[in-house]
């Protein structure tokens, strides 16, 4: 029972550090730049990332970014106006591997991201750094429950993400003009992510909540990296809609 717990714990632990890093690191601070991280901040961002999902992080950012540039319009990557409701919530892992295949996607939406002596060293080798995630996985709870906790934190990290590009496309209020949603259940799973409409309304802001009655999850994280010195905001209110960087 104990090993059990301990199991559902580290799967917890490990999704809910995976997802924070996605949308704190990887979406606010690099592909929005709403924010710049102190350096150290930067590095344990990485590993974290690397280690729970294998994730380039440049591919990332320039999917993401080719998203915003051509939102639920030919273009998109994975819109579920496009490509359906359901191809998007189950095979978003897909449909991301295919855009982040085209070196021009990447050149294009990520040149101001060259890869670093890290990324040649480390974060672009994401084999490895799954494999030391699931050992370390296997070395707290066993065999079985590291690869059970590792199998879970796989599936729940993927759904999450669909459900972000899909629900988030599909269902839920549209309080500002554009073809996203929020969904508040969805941003307490997601740290902030499932108040899609108003990221889309105002893409550079720190802070996705933007109405009274809005919780943003995330937001007391940036706030603790803010006081500690590890991060600096952009703005954190809503702002005219700016070009993404392309």
């Amino acid at each position: 029972m104990l090993r059990f717990l301990l199991a559902v714990l580290a799967t917890l632990a490990v999704t809910q550090a995976a997802v924070i890093a996605t949308s704190v690191y990887l979406h606010r601070g690099l592909a929005h730049r709403a924010l710049r991280l102190h350096p150290v901040a930067d590095w344990l961002f990485r590993c974290i990332l690397w280690i729970s999902t294998g994730q380039n992080r440049r591919e990332w950012v320039a999917v993401h970014r080719k998203h915003h540039a051509h939102t639920d319009v030919p273009g998109d990557p994975h819109s579920p106006i496009l490509d359906g409701f359901a191809t998007v919530q189950l095979g978003n892992v897909a449909l991301y591997r295919r855009a982040a295949r085209d070196p021009a996607v990447v050149a294009r939406y990520a040149r101001d991201l060259p890869a670093d002596r890290w990324d040649r060293a480390l974060f672009d080798h994401a084999v490895v750094g799954l494999a030391i995630g699931i050992g370390i996985l296997v070395a707290v709870l066993g065999v079985a429950g590291g690869l059970l906790a590792a199998a879970v934190h796989t599936v729940s990290y993927l759904l999450m993400s669909g459900a972000i590009n899909a629900v988030g496309h599909a269902f839920g209020s549209r309080p500002h003009p554009n073809t996203s949603t929020n969904n508040q259940w969805l941003a307490w799973l997601s740290f902030g992510e499932g108040l899609h409409n108003n990221h889309h309304f105002a893409p550079t802001s720190a802070k996705l909540a933007l109405r009274r009655g809005e919780i943003d999850p995330a937001w007391p994280i940036v706030r603790f990296l803010v006081g500690r010195g590890w991060a600096t905001v952009r703005h954190e209110g809503p702002r005219a809609k700016q070009p993404v960087a392309a």
